[in-house]
């Protein structure tokens, strides 16, 4: 029964229009960023390496290559993915008070929890298609576009360069930890919604969310760097570019596998986790209690 439920959740998902808006609108950023860099690619290495142009030297030829062009889209998109996770996960329950079905849906033979569970199940469903259509269009479409060489990443005032034999399992699992931070807004904004009677509140409160923390996160306070920084979720959601950062030997090589910080991931990704427990519970306690009255 739990499957064909999810089945129906997935069919309701893909049914609605602006689903596929989503689809486009990636594809055609990324594309615009590909055209950008192909047509202006080095002074926007100029621009994006800033003062570190005095300390090391820029082969910009070597450095735009299709895994370094991926690395940007992932840095420009990422950041703003969860408005269109929000407009699908926030829509889930609220969008069945809204429309009058909700009455219907949990008088069917299935528990309000495996209700819950079933669309959480779609929305993750949707950010994995999503994030596998990104990676379509941000990896393999900038590989055969620009090539592939070694991957230059700027870190402040250093510079890690990855062999690129030892770039695509870095793609992946950043791709993976991605889906892991987006899934967790999407339980958020599913946890909104079962306290709305229609979708603008869900989507509008996981959106400001999202903004309020990141702006903390941005402004660097002390007090904050403290207190909430360490626990907020847009702080972790970052975690994949921890991908990217290398250790080096003590003259400077880049030690192929490594990670600079592992347990900084791995402390990442269990705080997600731990939010995305959080968001699901606090639902489906919530949601077994409500009165359903449409």
């Amino acid at each position: 029964m739990f499957l064909e439920l999810l089945r129906i959740e997935l069919f309701k998902i893909f049914k609605r229009p602006r689903t596929f808006i989503a689809f486009g609108a990636i594809a055609m950023i990324i594309l615009l960023v590909q055209f950008a860099l192909m047509v202006n690619g080095k002074d926007f290495i100029q621009l994006f390496t800033g003062d570190q142009a005095d300390t090391f030297e820029i082969p910009s030829d070597k450095i735009l290559n299709g895994y370094f062009i991926c690395v940007t889209v992932l840095h420009m998109i990422l950041l703003h993915v969860p408005l269109l996770v929000a407009l699908i996960a926030g829509d889930m329950i609220s969008g069945e008070a809204n429309l009058g079905t909700l009455r219907l849906l949990v008088g069917k033979p299935v528990t309000r929890t495996q209700l819950i569970m079933a669309k959480f199940s779609a929305s993750t469903a949707y950010v994995l298609l999503l994030l596998a259509w990104m990676a379509l269009f941000a990896l393999l479409g900038s590989i055969l576009l620009f090539g592939r060489e070694d991957l230059v990443v700027f870190k402040e005032n250093d510079m890690h360069i990855i062999k690129n034999t030892d770039v695509l399992w870095r793609f992946f699992a950043a791709f993976v930890f991605a889906a892991l931070a987006l899934t967790a807004i999407g339980a958020m904004a599913l946890m909104f919604s079962t306290f709305a009677e229609n979708s603008l509140g869900p989507i509008v409160a996981t959106v400001c969310v999202v903004i309020v923390f990141t702006i903390v996160q941005q402004l660097k306070v002390p007090v904050f760097e403290e207190t909430i920084n360490p626990w907020s979720f847009t702080t972790h959601m970052l975690g994949w570019k921890g991908f990217f950062y290398v250790e080096k030997t003590a003259e400077g090589t880049t030690i192929n596998g490594s990670i600079e910080n592992p347990a900084a991931l791995v402390r990442s990704g269990l705080i997600l986790i731990g939010y995305i427990v959080l968001f699901l519970l606090i639902s489906a306690r919530y949601f077994k209690r409500k009165d359903i009255l449409s």
